[in-house]
């Protein structure tokens, strides 16, 4: 006979699985994973959109003085903010009361619970990888807003965070577009320029992501020298190797979603992955959900967040290609 609380069971075999579909999704991508190890993941507890505060221009006020000059003393516009949609996925697990029938007893219901739960976990961990090299106009404008939006190719141009770069140099990445595809004998030539354009003072990147034609050749450039991936890097999944002094991080080959030939160099302090505290990968309440036109139950894996920037200068793209 089927099980009489087979919805109880469906609700608790997800809501038990929760925290570890969270953590497939981080293994399954390296610039998520490097973003959390730095405690940049950071919940959102509500409001109507994601807000990054920002500075755009020095304090006008400031200057030297002698003796007693009068000191300037009008009012400063110096903040402002970046604003970000929700963005939300779902993952519904359906099981039909033929499927309740055909597989009795407890057992049996939660070793179909579990196939189905893996299915919808590596989904949404491909989902979230997606979106976080997406530029937010996928689905109709639903997917989550990523790297494409917060380093476009075009850096000069569109609306990003509600503020428009056409007008705002500041929040302006920076943009090295290679005249003929990357070899290994000008790759790193191309890396120095960008890396230098994005360094003030104590600010400079600390990641670069990388597509496989990118990783593949930079590697190549170093086939001279006897370089070691970082070992506690490493650990993390994701293949490493240092460039300056930061991690260059393989995030394409298979499952990998970052531009084949692109590298992204990161500062993650002005990067931010923001998952709703009520809504980071659980499942949706109620906790069963029943059609009443079909002999179903079912429940939804769901996640509501976004991407988000507070310093877009900082972030640098190389195009190799």
């Amino acid at each position: 006979m089927a099980t009489p609380n087979l919805s109880e069971i469906i609700t608790t075999t997800l809501t038990a699985r929760s925290g570890k579909i969270a953590d497939n999704v981080t293994k399954n991508n390296a610039l998520l994973t490097w973003l959390k190890k730095r405690g940049n993941q950071r919940t959102v507890s509500g409001g109507r959109s994601i807000v990054e505060e920002l500075s755009f221009a020095e304090n006008g006020n400031g200057g030297w003085y002698s003796g007693y000059d009068v000191l300037p003393m009008a009012p400063q516009d110096v903040l402002s903010a970046a604003e970000y949609s929700f963005k939300q996925y779902a993952v519904p697990v359906v099981i039909s009361g033929l499927e309740q029938l055909q597989n009795s007893g407890k057992e049996a219901i939660i070793d179909l619970m579990e196939a189905r739960l893996k299915v919808a976990e590596s989904t949404m961990a491909n989902a979230i990888s997606q979106g976080l090299y997406s530029d937010g106009t996928g689905a109709g404008g639903k997917q989550l807003t990523g790297l494409d939006a917060a380093v476009p190719v075009s850096p000069n141009t569109g609306v990003y965070g509600g503020i428009d770069r056409a007008v705002w140099a500041f929040w302006r990445p920076q943009v090295l577009d290679m005249p003929a595809l990357a070899t290994k004998d000008t790759i790193q030539p191309a890396m120095n320029t960008l890396w230098a354009s994005l360094v003030r003072g104590a600010d400079k990147p600390d990641l670069i992501t990388a597509g496989s034609g990118a990783w593949s050749t930079y590697m190549a450039s170093l086939q001279p020298f006897q370089r070691f991936t970082d070992s506690s890097e490493a650990s993390l999944g994701f293949p490493s190797i240092k460039f300056m002094t930061v991690d260059v991080v393989l995030d394409g080959g298979m499952g990998g979603f970052a531009s084949s030939n692109h590298m992204y160099f990161l500062n993650t302090t002005y990067l931010h992955y923001r998952p709703h505290k009520d809504r980071n990968m659980v499942p949706l309440d109620p906790g069963r959900r029943t059609s009443f036109n079909q002999d179903a139950s079912a429940q939804i894996l769901a996640w509501a967040g976004n991407l988000t920037c507070s310093g877009a200068q900082f972030q640098g793209r190389l195009i190799a290609e």
